[in-house]
């Protein structure tokens, strides 16, 4: 099975920056398109932002102006970088390995999440 290891969470204060890594396993078969959630106590998981096969991003209402998506060197790495954190940030990050069987197939054919990595921003 593939396999998605977050790291790079923390406590900041806010308007502090944080920068996520997540690395996922990818096998052949496999076409990605990777993203990152969030979920804070008590709520709903929300994307943070998503990187298309096409390379377009796609970016949640918390994440604009504030948050960057981006891919490492090596296709199986995405980052997120976070500026000017605010309290409300506060939340478990998840990264999401989407697997679509092709470029051009519409649904994926699998999904993956990773354990988390916490952000804790302070007033």
């Amino acid at each position: 099975a593939q396999v998605v290891v977050e790291s790079g969470g923390g406590s900041v204060q806010a308007g502090g920056s944080l920068r996520l890594t997540c690395t996922a396993t990818i096998y052949p078969d496999c076409t990605p398109v990777m993203s990152w959630f969030r979920q804070a106590p008590g709520k709903e998981r929300e994307l943070v932002s998503e990187l298309g096969r096409d390379g377009r991003v796609t970016l949640g209402e918390s994440a604009k102006g504030r948050f960057t998506i981006s891919q490492g060197n090596a296709k199986n790495v995405l980052y997120l970088q976070m500026n000017s954190l605010k309290p409300e940030d506060t939340a478990m990050y998840y990264c999401k390995l989407d697997c679509y069987a092709s470029e051009t197939s519409g649904f994926p054919v699998e999904y993956y999440w990773g354990q988390g990595t916490q952000v804790t921003v302070s007033s």
